[in-house]
C-alpha cells in the first residue's frame, strides 16, 4: 500500500509541484534502477532507461488516476522504456523463442537463485541471453516477486501468456547454466590436476 506521503506527493505533483515529484523520484529510484539494470544487464543502459522513465512519468503524471500504486505505474513505464531500448539495441539480433529446448531436471532453479543477493555470472549471462519478452517476465516474477496477475496487468497480456513466457524463460536459463557448467567443469578439473602434478 502506498504511504500517505506518497499519495500526497502524487496529488501535489499532478498539480505541478516539482518538489513533490522529486520526492517521488527519491522514494522509488532504487527500486526502479534495479529493475532497469536487471532488464538491460548494463549500467549505462539502465541509467538511460531510468532517466527516460521518469521523464515520461513527469510528462504523463497528469493522466495518472491512481488506480495502481505509483511504484507499479513506474514499473510499467520502466519496462516499456527498457523494451524500447533493447529492441533498438538488438535490432539485428534474432530473438526467436526456441520451442524445442530440452527440459533438464538438474539442481538449478533460476526462480530460487534470482532471490539471492548475489547472482552468479552464469545466471546473469543466462538472463542477459533471454529475448526481451521472456527476460521481462522472469525479472518481474523472480526478482521483484510480482504475481502472474500483476505482471499480466503491467505488460497488458493475459495471465496465460505470462505463465508460458515464465516457463520458457526459466527453462532456457536452466539449459544455459547447465551448458555453461558442462563446458567449465572439465577445464577446472584439468587445471586442478595440472597444479597438483606440479606441486609435487
Amino acid at each position: 500500500m502506498p504511504t500517505p506521503q506518497i499519495r500526497a506527493d502524487v496529488a501535489a505533483a499532478r498539480e505541478g509541484d516539482d518538489e513533490a515529484f522529486e520526492r517521488l523520484v527519491e522514494a522509488t529510484y532504487s527500486e526502479i534502477f534495479t529493475l532497469a539494470a536487471r532488464l538491460t544487464q548494463n549500467h549505462e543502459d539502465a541509467l538511460d532507461v531510468v532517466q527516460e522513465a521518469y521523464l515520461r512519468a513527469y510528462r504523463g503524471l497528469i493522466d495518472f488516476r491512481g488506480e495502481a500504486r505509483f511504484s507499479t505505474w513506474m514499473h510499467r513505464i520502466t519496462v516499456n522504456c527498457a523494451s524500447t531500448l533493447l529492441t533498438r539495441r538488438n535490432r539485428y539480433r534474432c530473438d526467436e523463442i526456441q520451442h524445442d529446448v530440452v527440459d533438464l531436471n538438474g539442481e538449478y532453479h533460476p526462480e530460487r537463485r534470482l532471490e539471492d543477493a548475489e547472482i552468479s555470472f552464469e545466471v546473469r549471462s543466462a538472463l542477459n541471453d533471454l529475448p526481451t519478452n521472456l527476460r521481462v517476465v522472469v525479472v518481474l516474477r523472480d526478482i521483484f516477486d510480482l504475481s502472474q496477475a500483476e505482471i499480466a496487468n503491467q505488460l497488458g497480456i493475459s495471465a496465460t501468456a505470462v505463465k508460458v513466457r515464465l516457463h520458457r524463460g526459466r527453462k532456457r536459463m536452466r539449459v544455459s547454466v547447465q551448458t555453461s557448467r558442462e563446458i567449465r567443469e572439465p577445464i577446472v578439473a584439468a587445471n586442478t590436476s595440472y597444479r597438483a602434478r606440479h606441486a609435487m
